[in-house]
């Protein structure tokens, strides 16, 4: 939904209830979201689908980022983009934080590692979100081991 100053009024930005699909009005799920100034577009997490999107503002269809080819995914929850339009990846079900190299190469794990979670500082237990500083450190949401998880720049 985007809303203008008001917030009392929104209006349907992205999907809708027509099922899922490719175009802008069908999705499957959606969780996190990133606004990319730069391209005018969202970068939308869709869990239940396993992929995350990007949609260019008013256009008829939306595009792969990530998990709708080589790149698997299990359950993306949150994402983030840096200056250089690298995109942030929650994994959840892998316990991971994966990166997208902006001409969207493979992700790479770069928190985190695929199988069962583990307690200790490079561990993550059913992470859910993220979110970047101004120095680009990461800092996740990690809701199986109760914290926020910094790591620094990649």
């Amino acid at each position: 939904m985007s809303f203008k100053s008001i917030w009392s009024n929104g209006t349907v930005a992205l999907g809708g209830s027509n099922g899922p699909g490719p175009n802008r009005t069908q999705l499957l799920s959606t969780f996190g979201v990133h606004f990319d100034y730069i391209s005018n577009s969202l970068i939308v997490s869709a869990p239940e689908a396993n992929v995350v999107i990007r949609y260019v503002l008013d256009a008829d269809s939306y595009t792969y980022v990530a998990g709708a080819t080589s790149t698997s995914l299990t359950c993306p929850t949150g994402v983030t983009m840096d200056p250089m339009g690298h995109i942030y990846v929650v994994d959840m079900h892998n316990n991971r934080i994966q990166f997208f190299d902006h001409d969207g190469s493979d992700g790479i794990t770069i928190a985190g590692f695929s199988g069962l979670g583990n307690n200790n500082a490079t561990g993550l237990n059913s992470p859910r979100a993220i979110r970047l500083d101004t120095q680009l450190n990461l800092y996740v949401a990690d809701t199986g081991y109760h914290r926020i998880q910094k790591s620094l720049r990649y």
